[in-house]
């Protein structure tokens, strides 16, 4: 079996490409792979209808199965009819997410899927977390602050989430598991300290209460995105991989489809 991966496809954020030039070139780009089943690390848009109906369009114009977990931005409330605990809620009700409901690929195989949240470990000890809850540094915002209307804290979401990771991942423990996330579960993929922005905004990243998964559960894949930029790398047996598309302003290239095809990984198993 093939299996793509890709994350922060954002198709709403282009100054000039439609969603539908991504859906495009997405579809043609999973044919000419060949993948059998699809998965999305989050932030496919800023508006959840708008989400729901890409990944149901990839679903039907490839007849292959799409699984997704939200990112930050796929919960962003303004504009919308919801908040964005009722926006979870709608994702839940999807057959394509994967929150609370582990996919069994086969006998040996399973997938984990919890978008995660970020715990403020990411950051520079030098800031409080008082301060870090501002969410405001050097005239920048975090835009989660204005644009999310949760009523909890960051960092009883991100336990929440694990908890939840954790229910999810029991369910399947005698498996091999594929875990997707979307913030970062892995420090690699943090900007490299000391930075003059990042030593804050890293907070905002990633989380450490995932950590101790990757020893309790026979994890052999772990994906991720929401830091917008590629790489992978292996570690203890376990393959971890950011396959984010991104901001179209942060391309290598002005080609969607190269940048696409660049973007997604595909993860073989049997």
């Amino acid at each position: 079996m093939r299996i793509g991966a890709i994350s922060d496809l954002h198709i709403d954020r282009h100054k000039s490409l439609t969603p539908e030039d991504y859906l495009k070139i997405m579809v043609r780009t999973l044919q000419r792979e060949e993948v059998d089943l699809l998965l999305v690390a989050g932030d496919v848009s800023n508006n959840y209808k708008l989400t729901h109906q890409f990944l149901e369009q990839i679903e039907r114009q490839t007849s292959i199965t799409v699984k997704f977990i939200p990112g930050n931005h796929d919960f962003w409330s303004t504009d919308t009819d919801l908040n964005s605990n009722e926006i979870l809620e709608y994702y839940m009700k999807m057959d394509a997410c994967l929150i609370g409901k582990p996919f069994v690929i086969n006998d040996e195989w399973a997938i984990v899927g919890n978008t995660g949240w970020y715990d403020y470990t990411y950051a520079s000890p030098k800031f409080s977390l008082e301060r870090i809850a501002r969410r405001k540094y050097y005239g920048a915002t975090w835009q989660d602050k204005v644009k999310i209307d949760w009523e909890t804290e960051d960092q009883q979401l991100s336990k929440k989430a694990a908890k939840q990771a954790e229910k999810d991942l029991q369910a399947v423990k005698d498996k091999k598991v594929i875990l997707m996330t979307h913030v970062v579960t892995h420090p690699k993929f943090a900007v490299p300290m000391p930075h003059r922005i990042f030593d804050y905004f890293n907070a905002f990243i990633g989380t450490s209460d995932f950590n101790n998964f990757y020893e309790r559960f026979n994890i052999r894949h772990s994906i991720m995105g929401h830091v917008h930029f590629r790489s992978k790398f292996e570690e203890n047996g376990i393959m971890y991989y950011c396959p984010c598309l991104g901001y179209g302003r942060e391309w290598r290239t002005d080609n969607i489809e190269t940048e696409i095809d660049h973007a997604l990984e595909v993860i073989e198993i049997e």
